[in-house]
């Protein structure tokens, strides 16, 4: 991974990466974030700038969970498809939304560029492949993302995919040149070192016991002390534990299980000639290249937890199925963090009661909708921006407790199988069709030798052989068989006429 130049500023250097401390006093903010995510630390940096005084409390430590454990893709979207984005808030409302998911793609990458963040890794472009042939569905696609929604993305064809990914999976796909990947891991501590900086308080090892969200100064205790504020800001995700159990159940925990491969050398550069990442359509599959010959493979999911090291083993077969020429891969490292997913599949973001604002359910969106959140959250805290209010039609709606654990991982598994599925056919379809034009082409082939080759010309009757002609029929009916007069010969001779 790239590394910053050694006269370079560095923002995570001694003074800005202080010790971590727990909340042992009482303290009295302007803000308090829980939770110090993707989420929680852009709202705290961003509250900072602003001249806020905000403190965060985390319960473990700055990126423990989703936030630090992801393969790092920040493009423009959210999970909810763009079409059922329309059909939701209509198409004005939804041209907004995306506008903004735009610009939290923006401020990751000014963030991590601008700011020098050491280790960063960022690489360009991001690719949408399609397990079956939709070609005839890109164009209308294609059109409403680059004229409707201002997005740059281009459409390529089945030839172009396999050239870059040497492998007959895939069909279509959508490139987005604007996408971008980086080191999620070291993001989020960049942020934790902007936003030290910027005068933020991080607390971890701090959980939240409980919380009184009325009046006009909220309070909040945790194990060794209390915290007064005048707003307080949700952002956690399914571990927001048990004084905010009515949040967290409105989230359906998705773990997503991730390996990083050893190095594969000159065989993976054969097989996958493009150095964004890759993603298809169904969501199955999440990979890219890091430190120039690994692979970072993401595939299984559950919606309980489970040891990420059981999954060294599916991931690796996963790899293989793909990328039969890559043979046999070893896995270095397995990895997961849980992701808080809606049942609408929009983030939540916006003020729950006056002066409790909450920003979590980012879903796999989390780089670009958690610094949207931040951002429109601070600025309406701060600034009176009512922006956030695009979000109100995607409420808080309780995501089944145990019962949807389990109908979330059937789901998960029918769409699994149904990928599967589809893109056999697919597949088959795509064999049977070139079988079917190699038949044709050689019907053409031999049409078109039969009409250039010369005809066989036919022989012309020529002058009669006087020696082989036929004797006249005259001559043969004198004469009977065996030389006997004919019978006509005989009746004419045979009496005299009457006496």
């Amino acid at each position: 991974m790239s590394e910053t130049s050694a006269d370079a500023p560095n923002i995570t250097d001694t003074a800005a990466l202080r010790e971590r401390s727990r909340l042992s006093f009482d303290l009295d903010v302007d803000i308090c974030v829980v939770g110090a995510g993707l989420a929680g630390l852009t709202v705290a940096l961003e509250a900072a700038r602003l001249g806020a005084g905000v403190a965060v409390l985390e319960g473990r430590h700055a990126g423990w969970n989703a936030s630090g454990h992801q393969l790092g893709t920040v493009m423009p979207g959210y999970r909810l498809p763009i079409g059922e984005l329309i059909e939701r808030v209509g198409f004005e409302d939804a041209r907004e939304l995306w506008s903004l998911s735009k610009q939290g793609a923006d401020y990751v990458r000014t963030s991590a560029t601008e700011e020098l963040m050491p280790g960063i890794g960022l690489s360009e472009g991001a690719l949408e492949v399609s397990n079956v042939d939709v070609g005839d569905q890109l164009i209308s696609r294609l059109q409403m993302l680059n004229e409707d929604f201002e997005t740059e993305a281009e459409g390529w064809q089945v030839d172009r995919v396999r050239e870059r990914l040497k492998t007959g999976r895939y069909f279509h796909g959508v490139y987005y040149p604007g996408a971008f990947q980086l080191d999620g891991r070291k993001y989020v501590h960049g942020l934790a070192a902007l936003a030290r900086r910027a005068g933020v308080r991080i607390f971890e090892d701090t959980p939240v016991v409980s919380i009184d969200p009325s009046g006009i100064r909220k309070r909040i205790v945790t194990p060794s002390a209390r915290l007064r504020a005048s707003h307080i800001v949700l952002a956690g995700n399914v571990h927001l534990g048990a004084p905010l159990r009515r949040l967290s159940e409105t989230l359906l925990p998705i773990w997503r299980y991730a390996a990083v491969t050893a190095p594969l050398g000159e065989r993976l550069a054969e097989a996958i000639a493009f150095q964004g990442s890759v993603t298809d359509s169904d969501g199955i599959d999440h990979y890219r290249i890091v430190d120039g010959d690994r692979l970072m493979w993401a595939s299984p999911e559950t919606t309980w937890a489970v040891r990420p090291q059981r999954f060294a083993a599916t991931i690796a077969r996963r790899i293989r199925t793909i990328f039969p020429q890559l043979g046999e891969v070893q896995i270095a490292d397995v990895f997961s963090g849980a992701v808080g997913q809606t049942v609408h599949g929009m983030p939540q973001i916006g003020q729950l009661r006056r002066g409790l604002w909450v920003a979590s359910g980012f879903g796999r969106q989390g780089l670009n909708t958690s610094a949207m959140a931040g951002q429109l959250i601070a600025q309406g805290i701060l600034q009176g921006d009512d922006r956030w209010r695009l979000f109100s039609p995607f409420e808080l709606v309780w995501a089944g407790g145990p019962a949807g654990r389990v109908a979330g991982q059937v789901v998960a598994l029918w769409v699994r199988g149904s990928s599967t599925a589809a893109g056999a056919l697919a597949r088959y379809r795509e064999r049977a069709r070139a079988k079917e034009r190699i038949r044709e082409a050689r019907l053409v082939e031999a049409n078109r030798q039969a009409e250039i080759r010369p005809a066989r010309p036919r022989p012309r009757p020529g002058p009669p052989n006087p020696e082989r002609s036929p004797a006249p029929v005259a001559a043969e009916s004198e004469q009977g068989e065996g030389g006997l007069p004919s019978i006509s010969q005989e009746s004419e001779n045979a009496w005299p006429g009457p006496v």
